[in-house]
């Protein structure tokens, strides 16, 4: 019996992990910078790959044995905002991972902790003096320190970086977490209006980002344990994983896990197919794990706020280079594709309205029984004007309440709050055995959807009307969705938030016919 698995925590560990070479395609670049003694910072999202990379590669250095390399994470320094009581702990953790990884002892035996602003640095120049390598520091959750923290600690290591020529110094360090260097220096700005000519990040030579999986990579990783056990991943199956997961090396190896650990429950003669992927993505997605929780704990972030609102609406933001939108693509939540933003892959999408319109869920399904499957299924199919007509019903009698909670309680989405609300009772009665694949992006002026169940595909497109001149544009977007899904009909929800009209000059239902096909409208 197989011995590896499916990593979903921690770092990937070698003869433990099923894994791909950490290094690949980045590796020669780091070793690069670290030749010519340059600092560099590392970025990605959660759990994508960057501490096993530190790890190997910290391994790999010393293995070489050109030069020391010493891997320190300083995640536990996160709660002190202090310098004064930060620093002093940022030395001793230094001291405890030399400890650890077989470094030569003597770090900081003799550190002045009283002299906070210039300890880690004497400490650090008197520490390479007794070296007979040089020393590469790896700096992991580098991004995680408090604001004084953070300047104290990066001005540290530039006053050592530019006297390297008078007293030895750390020859290559890497800051490595979700920030990039522009978001480390819009996170202390605030405090300090200027960083003068001093600044800390004018020693930072280049910033790298970690990429996904490949479609190639993922079939790889699968590919290993296929070759250990003889369990096969049906083509289809690992194509699914992909489109899903856009190669997000933990989601990758969740579905995995998932499939063999629960769903063939180990039976290494059973094949994984896509099917298996489909039920694994379900399971992990209801199961809200805490990669997701602590993910979708961003989205209560303003910044977050300020581009995940208008990518559920489908507007435009005012700049795709501003702080907030890169501050949100690095950590993982959305991604460019093809000059298109949205959701960094479809299990995020879902997990994003989701997260956002759980309440609403919760309430209609303890308040209102009666909008369960069953009452919308007619002769194994949906009965969409049905349905429709319920939820024109219930928004118009609950409107104003969802509203106003999405204003002061949930996640200030106020402005989203039709398209969720309107998601949220699509999924309520789904949850009997249909699915739902969203389509979000940033400037496409809508929100698309297709409800699946029976085999049946229900192409909805969900907008905030502009003007009455806009649904001929509507119906052609709503007819080359239909194409796309291959569905003969199509349903176009167009939300009025005129309020000086009534309810009944906002609530109809028609039907319009765009290029053969036909489209019912529903006013909202």
């Amino acid at each position: 019996m197989s011995k590896l698995k499916f990593n979903i925590t921690g770092p990937c560990i070698p003869g433990d992990h099923y894994m791909l070479d950490p290094m690949r395609g980045i590796g020669g670049e780091l070793m690069d910078l670290i030749d010519d003694k340059e600092y560099f910072i590392i970025h990605a999202a959660r759990q994508s790959g960057k501490t096993t990379l530190l790890q190997e590669l910290t391994r790999r250095i010393n293995a070489h044995g050109e030069y020391y390399a010493l891997y320190c994470s300083l995640e536990a320094i996160q709660e002190l905002t202090e310098p004064e009581k930060a620093l002093p702990e940022i030395i001793e953790k230094i001291k405890s991972y030399i400890d650890i990884q077989g470094l030569p002892a003597g770090f900081a035996k003799d550190a002045n902790y009283k002299n906070f602003s210039g300890v880690l640095k004497t400490s650090l120049v008197n520490y390479c003096r007794t070296l007979d390598k040089p020393l590469v520091l790896f700096f992991d959750e580098a991004d995680c320190l408090s604001n004084g923290t953070l300047i104290t600690f990066l001005r540290q290591l530039r006053e050592g970086y530019i006297s390297r020529g008078m007293a030895p110094f750390i020859r290559s360090v890497a800051l490595v977490g979700m920030r990039n260097i522009r978001d480390y220096k819009a996170k202390i700005r605030p405090e300090s209006q200027t960083l003068g000519s001093a600044s800390p990040f004018n020693i930072v030579k280049e910033s790298f980002s970690l990429r996904n999986f490949t479609k190639e990579e993922v079939a790889e990783l699968y590919g290993q344990h296929t070759a250990k056990t003889g369990q096969k991943f049906e083509p289809d199956a690992i194509d699914h994983a992909f489109e899903q997961t856009q190669g997000q090396p933990w989601l990758v190896n969740a579905i995995a896990r998932e499939c063999v650990d629960k769903i063939t429950k180990k039976d290494y003669s059973i094949p994984i197919t896509f099917d298996s992927i489909e039920q694994a993505i379900q399971n992990i997605v209801l199961a809200r794990g805490t990669h997701f929780d602590s993910m979708m704990e961003r989205l209560k972030e303003p910044r977050v706020r300020n581009v995940i609102q208008p990518l559920v609406l489908g507007e435009e933001i005012a700049s795709r280079r501003s702080d907030d939108y890169l501050y949100t693509r690095d950590l993982g939540i959305i991604r460019d594709d093809g000059g298109i933003t949205r959701p960094a892959n479809p299990i995020y999408a879902e997990l994003i309205v989701r997260t956002l319109s759980w309440d609403v869920q919760d309430v209609i399904s303890s308040t209102r029984e009666e909008y369960a499957m069953p009452r919308y299924i007619k002769n194994g199919k949906i009965d969409m004007e049905f349905l429709i007509n319920d939820f024109q019903q219930y928004w118009r009698e609950n409107s104003e309440i969802w509203k106003k909670r999405y204003q002061t309680e949930l996640y200030e989405y106020d402005e989203a709050a039709p398209h969720l609300v309107m998601q949220a009772f699509l999924q309520r009665i789904i949850n009997g055995g249909g699915q739902i694949i969203r389509e979000m992006a940033l400037g496409s002026k809508r929100t698309d959807l297709c409800v699946v169940y029976n085999e049946q595909k229900y192409p909805i497109e969900l907008k905030i009307l502009q003007n009455q001149k806009s649904l001929g544009q509507s119906l052609k977007q709503v007819s080359e969705y239909m194409d796309k899904v291959g569905s003969d009909t199509g349903w176009l929800v167009i939300f009025d938030k005129d309020d000086t009209k009534s309810w009944d000059e906002k609530i109809y239902l028609k039907k319009e016919s765009f290029e053969g096909k036909t489209i019912t409208v529903a006013g909202c």
